[in-house]
């Protein structure tokens, strides 16, 4: 039955690539805006061991871009809600999700080296240029996802080597802590970025609790109230996001491992 998914990528790649396509490995750490949609390109196009890392429930205001988000899986854990998709695309998948988050206390525990590539899709600044460091530390290909929020026009959304990105400030901020820190990333890598900037035009409001209320919502007797609150998060600060641009850096980061791939594979 597994087989039958990929006819139509079969022909475009022809059968070799898509043995090779199913025998890497991947892990994205973050499933997200973006991870959740590079998680699913990846599963659809025939990658069959991946690990999706993250530490969050399913909140309400995540169903506006996430894959996996919607007013029945608000309050779950989102790793376990996205695996059960993506075996539900292809039952034969090897799937580990880990809820967890990636920092300097957890990294020993993810073994990196013995992924073929790794993807970063984290939001934390302190979190993300660990996991940078580390990264390209390894043999594997690694490419990560900068800025998505603050961002509409999907045309402005590009690939760049990492010290070339322009106009993105999480960018511009991980390299003042490389430079600050003195230390750097082991080797090159590419990201996928957007020079676009906006403002939030919205007003930012608090729920007015030191905490989500949303995981109430995996219990039952909290959606009632959830269903009914109009904000629901514990940051103090957002940036406005929108699925089709946070969706689009997802695939574009599933489309370099698939051309990653695909090249190596031709070439051989």
């Amino acid at each position: 039955m597994a087989k039958g998914i990929f006819r139509r990528e079969e022909l475009l790649l022809g059968a070799d690539v898509m043995e090779v396509i199913a025998s890497k490995s991947v892990i994205i750490f973050g499933v997200g805006g973006v991870g959740s949609w590079c998680a699913e390109s990846l599963v659809r196009s025939g990658i069959e061991h991946l690990t999706i890392v993250d530490s969050d429930r399913i909140c309400m205001t995540n169903v506006n871009r996430q894959l996996m988000a919607t007013m029945k899986t608000v309050g779950k854990v989102k790793v376990d809600v996205l695996k059960q998709r993506l075996l539900d695309i292809n039952p034969a998948a090897q799937i580990t999700a880990i809820q967890d988050i990636y920092s300097a206390e957890t990294a020993d525990s993810f073994h990196l080296s013995s992924y073929d590539y790794i993807i970063d899709a984290i939001d934390s600044l302190k979190d993300k240029a660990y996991l940078i460091l580390r990264a390209t530390q390894t043999d594997s290909v690694f490419f990560s996802s900068m800025g998505a929020a603050l961002k509409m026009d999907p045309t402005k959304i590009s690939v760049a080597e990492f010290w070339k990105v322009k106009g993105c400030p999480l960018a511009a901020a991980l390299r003042r802590k490389f430079k600050h820190n003195k230390t750097f990333p082991a080797k090159k890598f590419k990201c996928v970025y957007s020079e676009e900037l906006l403002k939030n035009r919205g007003e930012n409001k608090s729920c007015g609790t030191s905490q989500c209320l949303c995981p109430k919502a995996a219990d039952g007797p909290g959606r009632a109230d959830l269903l009914n609150h109009e904000w629901c998060t514990s940051k103090a600060q957002i940036n406005g996001t929108i699925a089709h641009t946070t969706a689009i850096f997802g695939f574009m980061i599933a489309g370099m491992v698939m051309q990653h791939i695909y090249n190596q594979s031709i070439a051989e």
